[in-house]
C-alpha cells in the first residue's frame, strides 16, 4: 500500500493509474478507523482496478472547536489498520495546505435545501465545510466511484447533490450502516465512550427498531412521543432530536404517504459525546 503525504507525490500516482486505464474507488475519512470504514473498502475492491482512502480532519466542517480538538488521531494506527486490511492500494494523508492553500475557508453551497435539515439546523456551516473538502479530494483523486456511509445519511444525501451540481463523473454510493454486536453504529466518537456507556447506548438502536415496529400503525406524533419518553429514562443521555423524514426530501413528515419513502433520524448525547444513527423504515 502507497502512503501518499502530499498533493504533488499524489497527483504523480493518480497521473500513472490513469495511463494505465484502471478503474479508481475513492472513500474519504478523517481517520479513526475502525470496521465501519472497511465495509466501504470492502464494496470498492469489488467493483474498482485500484482503492484510495484518505485520511483528513478536516476544521471546516466542525462548528465546536472542542470537539475539533479532542477528535481522535492516530495516523500511524489508520495506516496499519489499512495495509492489514488487503482492501486498500494507497492512503492519502494531505497537509492542510494541499487542502487549503491559503486559509482554512469554506466554499458556500446550494444543496437545494438538503443542508438546511436536521444537522444543518444545529450546526450551521457544517455541510458548507463538508462540500468544500469533498469537492477538493474528488478534484485531486478523479475517482469513478466513491462511496460513503449510510450512518451520515444526510451527508450522503448532500455528496450525491454536490456531484449533480457540479457535473462530476462520479457515481456515488452509499453503504450500509456497520453496527457492534450490540447493535450501536460504529463510530470514530465511539472511543471517547467508556465500554459501559458503549453498551448502555444500545438502546439507540433497539429504539429505532422499535420505530419500525410502530411505523404505519401508530401515528408519528405519537411515535415522537414514545421515544421521548424512553430517553427521558436513561441515564446520562439527552435526547437531541428525533424525527422522521422524507428519504429523498429529508423534510420531516407528520403523516405518512404510501407513495413515499421513510427514514427515521435520531442524535443522541452520551456522557457528553454526540451520537448519531437513522434506518430506513419499512
Amino acid at each position: 500500500m502507497e502512503v501518499l503525504k502530499n498533493k504533488k507525490t499524489l497527483q504523480d500516482f493518480i497521473e500513472r493509474q490513469k495511463e494505465m486505464g484502471k478503474r479508481i474507488g475513492f472513500a474519504p475519512t478523517m481517520g479513526a478507523l475502525h470496521n465501519g470504514h472497511l465495509s466501504l473498502y470492502e464494496v470498492a475492491r469489488n467493483e474498482n482496478d485500484l482503492v484510495i482512502s484518505s485520511i483528513f480532519v478536516n476544521p471546516t466542517q466542525f462548528n465546536n472547536p472542542d470537539d475539533l480538538a479532542k477528535y481522535p488521531r492516530d495516523v500511524n494506527r489508520d495506516i496499519l489498520i489499512l495495509e492489514n486490511s488487503g482492501l486498500v492500494d494507497a492512503v492519502y494523508i494531505p497537509e492542510i495546505t494541499d487542502i487549503y492553500p491559503e486559509k482554512a475557508e469554506s466554499h458556500h453551497y446550494d444543496f437545494d435545501g438538503l443542508e438546511n435539515e436536521m444537522e444543518g439546523k444545529s450546526r450551521p456551516g457544517h455541510f458548507d465545510g463538508v462540500g468544500t473538502v469533498v469537492e477538493e479530494l474528488f478534484r485531486q483523486i478523479q475517482p469513478d466511484n466513491a462511496y460513503f456511509g449510510e450512518k451520515d445519511f444526510q451527508q450522503l444525501a448532500i455528496i450525491k447533490k454536490l456531484v449533480e451540481k457540479k457535473h462530476l463523473p462520479i457515481k456515488i454510493t452509499g453503504v450500509p450502516i456497520y453496527r457492534a454486536d450490540n447493535g450501536l453504529a460504529l463510530s470514530s466518537r465511539n472511543q471517547r465512550l467508556h465500554e459501559d456507556r458503549r453498551e448502555a447506548s444500545k438502546i439507540i438502536y433497539e429504539t429505532l427498531k422499535k420505530v419500525n415496529d410502530w411505523f404505519r400503525v401508530i401515528t408519528v406524533p405519537e411515535i415522537k412521543e414514545r421515544v421521548v419518553d424512553i430517553f427521558d429514562h436513561q441515564h446520562g443521555m439527552k435526547l437531541e432530536y428525533f424525527m422522521i423524514a422524507d428519504e429523498n426530501s429529508l423534510k420531516e413528515t407528520d403523516f405518512f404517504y404510501r407513495d413515499k419513502s421513510y427514514r427515521a433520524f435520531i442524535v443522541v448525547v452520551v456522557d457528553g459525546v454526540r451520537l448519531i444513527d437513522n434506518m430506513h423504515l419499512d
